[in-house]
């Protein structure tokens, strides 16, 4: 039995090394969507987005990808890391670093380790400690749903504004090529002795 459980949990740490995680990813990525990003880098194997608890909502904004192999785990880390990579288009530049343990919502148990759970009573020793780290923990939550808000915000601040710079080349665009149909540009090439297709 002993064997067993060290068996399954070095084919884990494998799993772990083979594995990297992409966070700020925007609400509308699905897993074909960011199996299809990182198809580029080698096979994805699986795609677990981990639950995010301090929101109402289940938002996908954090995943675990499972690659090939540890190499392209590496490659994925080193491109992301210097180039800001975006995903369905959105202002959100992803980030990424290799996986770890902790990150595993159903790793399994560490061999050797044994965790014990029990109540606290008021008067044991540690019950202080635990009400301290309680509300440390709510705060904690508190300050990351409202830094999340402020993030949103400023995101959608910026897909406002590129949406807008797009819409106001595609209409330069527009122009230009209305002025090249109708012969305009060439009237206007020869009044000022250019030559037309050199300038282009």
């Amino acid at each position: 039995m002993a064997g067993t459980v060290e068996t399954e949990y070095a084919a884990f740490l494998e799993k772990v090394k083979r594995t990297v995680y992409v966070d700020n990813l925007s609400p509308q990525v699905t897993e074909s969507v960011l199996r299809s990003a990182l198809d580029q880098f080698g096979t994805v194997k699986s795609v677990q987005f981990i639950t995010n608890y301090s929101q109402q909502q289940n938002i996908p904004k954090h995943a675990l990808v499972e690659m090939e192999d540890e190499e392209q785990v590496k490659a994925i880390v080193k491109l992301i890391a210097s180039c800001p990579m975006m995903i369905l288009g959105m202002p959100r530049p992803v980030t990424a670093c290799a996986a770890k343990v902790e990150m595993f919502e159903d790793y399994p148990a560490t061999p050797g380790r044994k965790i014990e759970v029990r109540w606290l009573d008021p008067n044991d020793p540690d019950f202080e400690v635990a009400q301290k780290w309680k509300h440390f923990v709510k705060r904690h939550g508190a300050e990351a749903r409202f830094l999340q808000k402020v993030q949103m915000a400023e995101e959608e601040k910026l897909a406002k504004q590129q949406e807008d710079n797009l819409k106001a080349n595609f209409a330069k665009y527009e122009m230009i090529e209305a002025i090249m149909v109708d012969a305009t540009a060439d009237r206007l090439a020869r009044h000022y002795e250019m030559n037309l297709r050199n300038e282009l």
